[in-house]
């Protein structure tokens, strides 16, 4: 059984960073593609970012410039770096897998395993 878990999120001033973990049991996140998702309260989670197979990254416009995606194949975790916080980017955030290395867009609908999610809050 495929499980993600996420961990990293806190509580930061604007201007602050955060450093949210996927870490993945049951699967190769390098055989698929790893999105980060926004979602905010009453709002549908909304894609970040996503890593796929040969270390290719996708972003959000939103997060370009400010986030960076990257993975680890020896601890197969998946990292988003934040920085630059905004108060509009807290929410809870949750990594999904898509299965198979082609990329398939910032829709949360296209990723089928998810975690159970980390809060961001961030404080103006």
């Amino acid at each position: 059984q495929v499980q993600l878990v996420e961990s990293g999120g806190g509580s930061v001033q604007a201007g602050g960073s955060l450093r949210l973990s996927c870490a993945a049991s049951g699967y190769y996140l390098r055989l698929g593609c790893v999105g980060w998702f926004q979602q905010a309260p009453q709002k549908e989670r909304e894609g970040v970012a996503v890593i796929c197979g040969g270390q290719t990254t996708f972003y959000g416009d939103y997060a370009k410039g400010r986030f960076t995606i990257s993975r680890n194949n020896a601890k197969n975790t998946v990292y988003l770096q934040m920085d630059s916080l905004k108060p509009g980017d807290s929410g809870m955030y949750y990594c999904g897998l898509s299965y198979g290395g082609v990329y398939r867009g910032l829709e949360a609908d296209q990723y089928t395993v998810w975690g159970k999610g980390t809060r961001v809050t961030v404080s103006a």
